[in-house]
C-alpha cells in the first residue's frame, strides 16, 4: 500500500456500489434455482456471474469508494503539505506567504488513489459486456432445426424464443450496471470536489492569491524597465568622454608649453650664434688675425650644428610624445564604445528574455482563466 495513505476501512462504500447489482444476480441466480417463477438458463447464469465479477473488480476505481481513501489519509496530507507550503515560501513587502497552487498540489497528490483509464471506460464496458453475453446466450440456445415432424419443429421454436427472452437478462444487467456506475461516479467526483474546495479554504491564508502574484509580477516588471532606463542613460552618458577630453587637453597643452619654452631656447641659442657669426666675419675684415676668426667662426659654425641638432632631437621627441598622447587618448576612446556596444547587447539580452517571460506568463495566465471559465 502507498505509504501516503493511511489504512483504512472503506468496506462501506464499497457495499453501497455493488449492493444493487448483487441483489439482481441473487435475483437471477433464484430464477434457475426454481426458487421463484423466473426462467434462466445456467449459461445466462454463468454470463451474469462473469459481468458482476468483472464490476466487482472495477469498483476500487470509481469516485465514489476513492473519496473514502483521500479523507483516510487527511493527515498525512496535512503534514505533506505544510512541507510544501514551507519550500514554496516567497516574502513581498515583509509578507511571506506559499506560492503553492494547493488544487494542482492535491490533484497531483491524489493521481494514484485510482485508475482514470479504468474510470473512463467503465460506463461503456459493462454494456459491452451484457450485449456479449446476450449474443453470446443466444448462440448456445439456438436448437437443431433439423426435425422431420411440425410437433418437433414447433418445440424447437418454442426452446428458440425462451433462451432469446432469458439472454437479454444480460444486456439489462451491462445496462443497469453502467447507470449505477455513472451515478456513483459522479456523486464521487461531486465530494471530491467540495472536499478539496473544503482543503483550500483552511489554507487559503498561507497561499498568495492569483490576483497579489499578477500584481506582484507586473511590478516587478515595472522595477526592472526603470532599471533598464536607468541604466541605457548611463551607458549613453558622454561625460566619460568629456573627462577624457579635459585629462588629454591639459597634458597636450604641457607638451605644447615645454615644446614652446624649448623653441625659444634653440631660437635664442640660434641667434646668439649668428651673432657671433656676423661679429667674426666683421673681425676677419678688421683683424690682421685670420686664424683666430676662422678658429672662432669653426666654434661658432659647431654650436650651430649643436644646436640644429638639438632642435631636430627635440622635435622628434615632441612629435613622438604627441602621437602617443593621441594614440592613447583614441585607443581609450574605442574602449569605451567598445564597452558600450557590449552593453548594449547584454541589454538587448536581457530584455528578450524579460519579453519571453512576460509573453508565457501572460499565455499561462490566459489559460488558467479559460479552464476556470469552462
Amino acid at each position: 500500500m502507498n505509504e501516503k495513505y493511511a489504512p483504512s476501512n472503506c468496506i462501506a462504500n464499497y457495499s453501497v456500489i455493488a449492493l444493487i447489482p448483487i441483489l439482481f444476480f441473487l435475483f437471477v441466480l433464484l430464477g434457475y434455482t426454481g426458487v421463484i417463477s423466473l426462467t434462466v438458463p445456467l449459461h445466462a447464469t454463468i454470463i451474469i456471474a462473469f459481468i458482476l465479477f468483472v464490476f466487482l473488480l472495477f469498483i476500487k476505481h470509481n469516485a465514489n469508494f476513492s473519496i473514502c481513501k483521500i479523507r483516510a489519509s487527511y493527515y498525512k496530507l496535512d503534514e505533506n503539505m505544510s512541507k510544501a507550503f514551507k519550500s514554496n515560501e516567497l516574502t513581498i513587502k515583509g509578507k511571506t506567504k506559499s506560492i503553492l497552487d494547493i488544487r494542482g498540489y492535491l490533484n497531483t497528490y491524489f493521481e494514484d488513489v485510482r485508475n482514470d483509464n479504468f474510470a473512463s471506460v467503465a460506463s461503456s464496458v459493462f454494456p459491452m459486456l451484457g450485449i456479449l453475453g446476450t449474443f453470446t446466450a443466444i448462440a448456445i440456445s439456438m436448437p437443431n432445426f433439423s426435425v422431420s415432424s411440425t410437433e418437433a419443429l414447433d418445440g424447437e421454436i418454442s426452446s428458440l424464443l425462451s433462451g432469446v427472452g432469458s439472454a437479454f437478462y444480460a444486456s439489462i444487467y451491462g445496462i443497469l450496471l453502467s447507470l449505477i456506475w455513472t451515478y456513483f461516479e459522479k456523486r464521487g467526483m461531486t465530494k471530491i470536489e467540495h472536499y478539496f474546495a473544503s482543503i483550500e479554504d483552511t489554507h487559503q491564508t498561507k497561499v498568495y492569491t492569483k490576483e497579489e502574484l499578477l500584481i506582484y509580477k507586473y511590478t516587478q516588471y515595472d522595477t526592472k524597465e526603470n532599471k533598464f532606463i536607468e541604466a541605457l542613460k548611463e551607458t549613453f552618458s558622454l561625460d566619460f568622454i568629456e573627462n577624457l577630453n579635459k585629462e588629454h587637453l591639459a597634458g597636450f597643452q604641457k607638451i605644447m608649453d615645454a615644446s614652446n619654452h624649448n623653441f625659444s631656447q634653440i631660437a635664442d641659442t640660434l641667434q646668439t650664434v649668428s651673432n657671433n657669426m656676423t661679429n667674426n666675419i666683421e673681425k676677419i675684415d678688421l683683424s690682421t688675425n685670420a686664424l683666430d676668426a676662422q678658429t672662432q667662426m669653426n666654434n661658432s659654425i659647431e654650436k650651430f650644428t649643436n644646436a640644429t641638432n638639438s632642435f631636430e632631437k627635440n622635435s622628434e621627441i615632441y612629435s613622438e610624445q604627441l602621437n602617443n598622447s593621441l594614440k592613447l587618448t583614441f585607443d581609450k576612446i574605442d574602449n569605451e564604445v567598445g564597452q558600450i556596444v557590449i552593453k548594449l547587447a547584454d541589454f538587448a539580452t536581457h530584455i528578450s528574455k524579460e519579453s519571453l517571460e512576460v509573453q508565457e506568463s501572460i499565455g499561462k495566465y490566459h489559460k488558467r482563466i479559460a479552464k476556470e471559465i469552462e
